[in-house]
């Protein structure tokens, strides 16, 4: 009865009043139907999600399996592996196809559900399961040597999301201590919002990683895991790009094209790289957005053909749209002070073409930008 949950999360209160009635325990029912609930998410990350089991807090940090499997291809080739903090074992599936594992968490639940989860892919080598916790050290001097390791720290405050990683269970100074000395390599994942001035004294490579189209991690690889400064990676593209390539420092007006970057790349900071590869300059040193004569496909942006580039100025924007008889538009904005929903509504357009409308800065000076896709 609980698999009727599948229809849509509002028949929850209805499949569990039905549940009751038919005698099952009103504790066991939550479980049951939670269990629908999360399984049903978690779909959108694992492929046997049907056969797994959650909490939501650990699926809401489990990373999807493209992404961890990503991160587990550097791993290949060592003898073992710990898995810090392994949460319901998302990670630990793809580790688990490189090396032994050695699955660590302080969640006796989480735990067990991890070795569960862990039955139901069958990986290639085998994972042992440890209950410990990660501020005292686990291994000792003689282990860490042959051992790489991976943390996933617990990015949560009493449910609350915190974004230092001075604040993360453990802290990643501890992590770094810890684990990262004596170890054969460390590899931590962190928020991809974590604030510059926070890692960027810490020696190894930060990779960030977007996934069809949306910034999901940054991922810190120190040791010979290091093979670069900064690193942004796009999935499930598989492609990548560090601050070693060429890079130009072009200014100029907008021409017949607008590339758009992807997060991972200005997250990354090598849009200057990217406009080497596209033959393309910057509309503006303080703004993201790239300008060239011709397109040029590329998995790192999203292309735009311009149509009109004015000064901003609300009656004659409007004048123009109305003369071509636009009526929808799509607002994006960097680098502009003014809210796309305030100018939707003060433009008053009517008609059938619609159009995408940039609010930026070109030399400085306010600008919009008229657009549609390539």
């Amino acid at each position: 009865m609980a698999w009727e949950l599948e229809r849509g999360e509002e028949h929850f209160l209805d499949v569990w009043t039905a549940l009751q009635r038919a005698g099952a325990d009103k504790e066991l029912a939550r479980g049951a139907l939670e269990t629908v609930l999360l399984r049903a998410r978690a779909e959108r990350k694992f492929s046997r999600a049907r056969e797994m089991f959650f909490t939501r807090e650990g699926l809401e940090q489990a990373s999807a399996e493209p992404l961890s499997r990503h991160r587990a291809a550097r791993f290949r080739g060592l003898e073992r592996i710990a898995d810090l903090g392994c949460g319901i074992g998302g990670d630990t599936l793809a580790l688990a196809e490189c090396a032994p594992v050695w699955a660590v968490d302080l969640d006796a639940l989480r735990l067990r559900m991890a070795r569960e989860n862990l039955r139901a892919y069958a990986p290639a080598r085998p994972v042992r399961f440890l209950l410990a916790d990660l501020l005292r050290p686990v291994f000792s001097t003689a282990a860490r040597k042959g051992m790489a390791f991976f943390c996933d720290p617990s990015r949560r405050e009493d449910s609350h999301r915190v974004f230092s990683v001075r604040r993360y269970s453990p802290p990643l100074a501890e992590i770094v201590r810890l684990y990262g000395e004596d170890a054969a390599a460390l590899c931590v994942k962190i928020s991809p919002g974590v604030r510059w001035e926070e890692i960027e004294e810490e020696p190894c490579e930060v990779e960030f990683v977007s996934f069809e189209g949306e910034l999901r991690e940054a991922v810190l690889w120190y040791g010979p895991f290091r093979t670069a400064i900064r690193r942004a990676t796009i999935l499930p593209a598989d492609v990548t790009m560090c601050e070693t390539e060429p890079s130009s420092d072009a200014i100029s007006a907008p021409r017949a094209v607008l590339y758009e970057p992807d997060p991972s790349l200005l997250r990354a900071g090598l849009v200057r790289q990217l406009a080497a590869r596209l033959g393309a300059a910057r509309i503006d040193p303080e703004i993201a957005y790239l300008t060239a004569d011709e397109f040029h496909p590329t998995p790192w942006a999203r292309a735009y053909r311009i149509e009109e580039a004015m000064p901003f100025g609300l009656k004659r924007l409007r004048q123009w749209l109305r003369a071509r008889g636009v009526g929808r538009v799509t607002v994006k904005k960097r680098g502009s002070p003014l809210e796309p929903d305030e100018l939707e509504r003060q433009l008053k357009l009517r008609g059938e073409e619609s159009r995408i409308l940039f609010l930026t800065k070109v030399r400085g000076k306010p600008y919009v930008l008229i657009a549609e896709n390539i």
